[in-house]
């Protein structure tokens, strides 16, 4: 199999690309290599997708049978690999969000053929709108389109509390930390190295052309547990204020939109379809070993342990100001 990656290091592709490799997949990665993370065994074509001419130019005479493109977000960059890659592969992949889904979710548990409907979140809406052109042009223009939907996926690098290292170091300072809501809604978090394994067995699947995916989890974590995952695995006392997810976005509105438009709402998710095309799949890392990876590479790398002080002040803000609502002054 021959599959080119557009993007390729980041957290849900490395491990993706390290796998397709180690299956014998010849891999080649388009991007401008500037990521920190290597893959070995990989060809790598140096090029910007956003330049529809450039591209069209770098991979002339190329033919891949899997095309995956990590980094489209916009419809805009759907409309333009249409363009770029119609006749140049077999199976064109793209990366939706299991956000996308009807929020708040009407029923459990999730399957793909839940609504996408999400009114509080653009980046969700915008996900959706990709998915439907993309169908189209399968539909009307045989665009060999295979959606996949990951839900809240993570490595050795990403805090999954949100807000990254700067609440890891708010934990170890004994600072106050914000557990949104009442902290009981449960949630699903995908080690990168287990969705890897599913999203391999989707590639060159020819049965998967016009459908669509969600690999995630079976583990179901409450948001109080995940807190005190993290900080129990540095060791620290968990001091936390729950607060409700409105009043968050008031005062940070990029966090709330993710919360009131995805983490807020209980999930659980059906992967009896992924399940039954890759029987292989299944999850192998829990958590309690996730988050000690995570706490483990802040630990080993200083020059990752960067508190963001507007983030700080951020949460301050809102802390004092919440647990200070019935002041009269």
């Amino acid at each position: 199999m021959k599959a080119l990656f557009i993007g390729g290091t980041g957290i849900i592709s490395s491990a993706v690309s390290e796998l397709a490799v180690k299956k014998g997949i010849e891999l080649f990665h388009f991007n401008r290599g500037k990521s920190h993370r290597q893959i070995n065994g990989v060809n790598h074509i140096r090029g910007d997708i956003r330049n529809i001419e450039e591209t069209e130019k770098i991979l002339n005479g190329y033919q891949f049978d899997v095309v995956v493109n990590w980094i489209n977000f916009i419809p805009e960059h759907v409309k333009a690999d249409i363009e770029i890659f119609s006749g140049k592969t077999k199976q064109y992949i793209f990366i939706s969000s299991a956000s996308a889904y009807q929020k708040p979710v009407q029923k459990l548990p999730i399957n793909e053929d839940t609504p996408l409907y999400n009114p509080y979140w653009e980046y969700a809406q915008l996900k959706a709108q990709c998915e439907n052109l993309l169908l189209d042009a399968c539909k009307k223009k045989d665009f060999p389109v295979t959606i996949v939907r990951p839900s809240h996926t993570y490595d050795y690098s990403m805090v999954t509390t949100g807000w990254g290292y700067t609440i890891l170091d708010r934990m170890l300072k004994g600072k106050k930390v914000i557990i949104h809501g009442d902290g009981t809604s449960i949630w699903v978090l995908t080690h990168n190295t287990d969705f890897a394994r599913g999203f391999v067995g989707l590639m060159g699947k020819q049965e998967a052309i016009g459908e669509a995916y969600h690999i995630t989890s079976d583990e179901l974590l409450t948001w109080n547990r995940i807190f005190q995952m993290h900080a129990d695995a540095l060791g620290v006392p968990l001091n936390a204020v729950h607060v409700p997810t409105d009043f968050i976005a008031r005062y940070a509105p990029d966090r709330g939109a993710s919360l009131l438009g995805d983490k807020s709402h209980s999930v659980i998710f059906d992967n009896a379809k992924i399940k039954k095309l890759v029987p292989d799949f299944q999850c192998t890392v829990p958590f309690s070993q996730g988050v000690q990876e995570v706490v483990s590479w802040y630990r080993n790398n200083k020059k990752w342990q960067i508190a963001d002080e507007n983030i700080n002040s951020i949460v301050d803000t809102i802390i004092s100001i919440y647990e200070n609502r019935w002041v009269k002054v």
